[in-house]
């Protein structure tokens, strides 16, 4: 109990690391800008198929359909079209995978920390004792990031990472760029298809007719699979934006203890001031992360890690 306040656990109890001897981290206003990165085996593995399905759909594309095509302008621009999108699509994926999503600084529910709140005597104060920090309204700990997130949504292994407050534009972003070009893939190989079938597989491709075949095959199963489920995600996700609801709170049936946001409100705080061609841009607000922040640990000891 701090100066009249209230600190409640929120999952179990424990005991507030107050006057204990062990080392709390006290996160500085660095690490905000520090490059994050979740180290969990199966999100990296999930990662790494995610940019390689990529790139083996811009191979097939370009080299198996493209390149051989008698049409000039169709190969240019359908090229530019698809790699274009899928550079969107990749340079969404590592701004949700680098981005912090919103988490809350480890280890701050410390006396000093109350006092500097400023709370009125006799509030309640909810405390994450897996984390050990003062847990916002609306945040969720996660236990694969093992952090607290605000406004966490979910937590996607496919970019080894939760979608929160902070990333949440740039997984929507990734996911709307994929079904695009996933759409994009699927009409190209229905075109090409026809093509070969007109030209008895002679002159439609520089590779062999089963070599051709079995790539478009794959790439069509690639491109079904990733348009059913990014498009379900990115329409999943408009839907809590606009309701401003997380799919945890939907999940857990929460009862909101906030004022919702109108619809336009809930999106100009995901993706930023009034509607515009930015909206769609994951580049729009990139900065170089800090790599060295440095933390201050109890005792008045500096470190960079």
């Amino acid at each position: 109990m701090f100066s009249g306040h209230r600190l409640r656990d929120v999952e179990q109890p424990r005991a507030l690391l107050d006057g204990d001897e062990e080392a709390v981290e006290r996160v500085t206003p660095s690490e905000a800008q520090r490059l994050w990165f979740i180290k969990d085996c199966c999100g990296m593995v999930c990662a790494v198929i995610t940019w390689f399905l990529v790139f083996y759909a811009d191979y097939v594309v370009t080299f198996v359909m493209l390149l051989p095509s008698r049409s000039f302008w169709y190969a240019v621009i359908n090229g530019v079209l698809f790699n274009s999108l899928a550079i969107l699509a990749l340079a969404s994926h590592l701004r949700t995978m680098l981005t912090d999503p919103g988490a809350v600084p480890k280890g701050n529910a410390t006396k000093e920390h109350m006092e500097s709140l400023q709370l009125k005597p006799g509030a309640v104060v909810y405390k994450c004792p897996k984390c050990c920090s003062i847990k916002p309204e609306r945040a969720h700990h996660c236990s694969i990031c093992k952090r607290c997130i605000r406004k966490m949504d979910h937590h996607c292994p496919w970019v080894n990472n939760c979608v929160g407050e902070s990333n949440q534009r740039f997984f929507v972003l990734f996911t709307m760029y994929i079904a695009v070009i996933s759409g994009h893939a699927l009409a190209l190989c229905g075109f090409q298809f026809i093509t070969c079938v007109q030209v008895q597989w002679t002159e439609c491709s520089d590779f062999s007719p089963p070599v051709t075949m079995m790539l478009m095959i794959f790439l069509c199963m690639e491109g079904l699979l990733f348009l059913t489920f990014t498009a379900v995600m990115f329409s999943t996700q408009l839907h809590s934006i606009c309701n401003d609801e997380t799919v945890i709170e939907r999940l857990k049936n929460e009862k909101p203890t906030w004022e919702r946001q109108t619809r336009w409100a809930g999106l100009r705080s995901v993706f930023g001031g009034q509607p515009s061609l930015l909206w769609m841009s994951p580049f729009a607000g990139l900065k170089l992360p800090t790599f060295f922040p440095k933390r201050t640990w109890r005792g008045g000891a500096e470190f960079s890690v």
